[in-house]
C-alpha cells in the first residue's frame, strides 16, 4: 500500500461523524489481505537500493541479481557459487537466503545456546564465517568484494546513490549534508538496507504450512510422511537435526528459525575437479594450497592458526543456516558442493561409514571398481583403496569435526575430537533408513514459505502417505 493511500485511509478512520470514514474504516479492516506497514524513509532507501543495478563496478548487479525475492531472497539458480559483477570471476561461497536475519545476535566466541542446555560455542554475526556483526556491516562486503559487486572503492558506491534517481530521498532519510563525507554517506546505505530486511514483511513471512500446523491453523494438518519426517528430525538418536537446527524460541523470542546461530565443521567434500563430471567446481579451489576453512581464514583473520601445521579449533567451522525456505534452493552447505536435499542428508548419514562415497581415492585399491549410489558424488569406488577425507581441511586441522548423531555415534570417545564423541566406523550401518530421509525431505518441505492450502487435501504423492 502506498504512503499517500495509508495517510488518506488515517485520515478517514479519524473522523468522527462522516459516512465516508466509516465506509473506509470498516472497508480497511474487513479486507482479506493486511495492510503492509508503511516502510521508513531509511527502509525505502533501502527498498531502492536493493534493486539498484547500479551500485556494482560493472553496473550489471543488484543486491537482488544474488538475493532474489522469488527464491526466498537467494540465488535464482542452482550453481555453487555465483558470478561477479565483472563477469569473469566467481564467489568462493554459496549464497545463503536473507530471510530470518533480523533474529541473528552478534557474533560472539562464547555465545549462549538458545536451547539454555547445550554448553556455550561459538554463535552468532552474519556471512558464513559471523565476520560481519550486524546486517548493515554486511551489506559492504560484496559492495567491496571484487568476486562480488567489485566496486573498486567506497567512494564508486556513494557516488552510484549520488548520481541515482534516490538521491533526494537518501538525503531525506540521513540528512541533507549525508554527502559530504563518503564513510557517512556508505555506513547510511547499509543502515538503509538494513532497515528494509526488517520492517519489510516479505523477508520474513512466516507463512509455510509449518506455520500453519505450529499454531493449529486450518491448513496446517501435516501429511503422515510428514509427521514421521518431524520426529526423525527431532530425534536425538537417529537423524539429531534439531540439535543444531533448533526450532523452540531463540533468546531473542523467535520461534521455528531452525537454527541455533552456532557454528559447525562438518568436513564436506572440496567442490573442485575431483568430483567427476563436477557441474561447477569453484576455480578457487584449483590451487591446492588454497583452504576455505570458516571461523579461522582466509576471510577472517582473528582466529587463524598459528601455522598451517598448528590445530586450531576454529577451522572448519561455519555457521548453522536457518533450515526455511531450503527446500527452494539449488545448492546446499558453505561451498554449494550438494545438490538436492537428499544428497544432503545421504552425505550426514554416510560421510564416515562409507567415506568413499564423497572423498577422492587413492589409486592403490584392489578388485573390481563397483558403482556407487546415484546420489554419491563419487560415481565409483575400489575396494581396499585410501580414501582422501574431509579433503576440504588440512590435515592437521580435522580434529574439530563434528560427530554427533547421525555423523557419529553420539557416544563417548576419542577426546581429541572437539565433540568428545566418537566417529561411525566405515563400512558400519548408517543410523537413517531411506525412509527416513525421505521423510525428513517431506518435512522440510513444510518450511517453504508462500503455502497455499489446497481446497481437498491430497491423497497420494510422494509425501502423502
Amino acid at each position: 500500500m502506498g504512503l499517500a493511500l495509508s495517510v488518506a485511509l488515517g485520515v478517514l478512520a479519524g473522523c468522527d461523524g462522516g459516512g465516508a470514514a466509516t465506509s473506509a474504516s470498516n472497508s480497511a479492516s474487513n479486507s482479506a489481505t493486511p495492510r503492509k506497514p508503511v516502510l521508513s524513509l531509511p527502509a525505502q532507501v533501502g527498498q531502492v537500493a536493493f534493486f539498484d543495478r547500479n551500485l556494482s563496478g560493472g553496473k550489471n548487479m543488484s543486491c537482488a541479481s544474488c538475493h532474489d525475492p522469488q527464491y526466498a531472497y537467494g540465488p535464482p539458480n542452482s550453481v555453487s557459487v555465483q558470478l561477479g559483477s565483472d563477469l569473469t570471476q566467481t564467489g568462493v561461497r554459496a549464497v545463503p537466503s536473507l530471510r530470518y536475519k533480523e533474529s541473528t545476535p552478534a557474533y560472539s566466541d562464547d555465545a549462549p545456546n538458545p536451547d539454555g542446555v547445550t554448553s556455550n560455542s561459538p554463535g552468532g554475526g552474519f556471512m558464513w564465517d559471523g565476520r560481519a556483526t550486524t546486517m548493515s556491516a554486511q551489506v559492504a562486503l560484496p559492495l567491496l568484494n571484487p568476486l562480488e559487486m567489485n566496486n573498486a572503492s567506497k567512494e564508486a558506491v556513494v557516488r552510484a546513490v549520488r548520481d541515482g534517481t534516490y538521491a533526494d530521498l537518501f538525503r531525506k532519510a540521513f540528512g541533507a549534508d549525508v554527502f559530504d563525507h563518503t564513510d557517512v554517506a556508505f555506513d547510511a546505505l547499509g543502515k538503509a538496507i538494513e532497515a528494509l530486511e526488517t520492517e519489510d514483511l516479505s523477508f520474513h513471512p512466516y507463512s509455510s504450512k509449518y506455520d500453519l500446523y505450529v499454531f493449529n491453523k486450518i491448513g496446517g494438518n501435516l501429511t503422515p510422511a510428514e509427521l514421521r519426517g518431524e520426529t526423525v528430525f527431532h530425534s536425538s538418536g537417529v537423524a539429531n537435526c534439531s540439535g543444531c537446527h533448533y526450532t523452540g524460541a531463540s533468546f531473542n523470542g523467535n520461534t521455528g528459525l531452525m537454527t541455533d546461530f552456532t557454528y559447525q565443521a562438518l568436513g564436506a567434500p572440496r567442490n573442485d575437479r575431483s568430483i567427476p563430471n563436477n557441474p561447477d567446481p569453484i576455480p578457487a579451489n584449483d590451487d591446492p594450497g588454497y583452504f576455505d576453512m570458516g571461523l579461522c581464514g582466509p576471510y577472517r583473520i582473528d582466529h587463524a592458526p598459528a601455522s598451517p601445521d598448528t590445530a586450531d579449533p576454529y577451522c572448519g567451522m561455519f555457521k548453522v543456516p536457518v533450515l526455511r525456505n531450503v527446500a527452494t534452493r539449488g545448492s546446499y552447505f558453505h561451498n554449494g558442493v550438494f545438490h538436492s536435499l537428499e544428497q544432503v542428508l545421504d552425505f550426514y548419514n554416510t560421510r564416515d561409514t562409507n567415506p568413499e562415497y564423497w572423498y577422492p581415492s587413492r589409486n592403490d585399491g584392489t578388485g573390481a571398481p563397483k558403482a556407487n549410489p546415484p546420489w554419491a558424488l563419487q560415481p565409483v569406488s575400489v575396494p581396499g583403496a585410501t580414501v582422501a577425507k574431509y579433503n576440504d581441511l588440512p590435515a592437521a586441522q580435522q580434529g574439530s569435526l563434528d560427530e554427533e548423531m547421525p555423523l557419529g555415534t553420539g557416544e563417548g570417545g576419542d577426546k581429541t575430537l572437539a565433540s568428545g564423541t566418537r566417529p561411525r566406523p566405515a563400512g558400519s550401518a548408517p543410523v537413517m533408513t531411506p525412509q527416513q530421509i525421505a521423510d525428513v525431505v517431506c518435512f522440510l518441505g513444510t518450511l517453504s514459505d508462500g503455502y497455499q492450502p489446497p481446497a481437498k487435501p491430497p491423497t497420494d504423492g510422494r509425501c502423502v502417505k
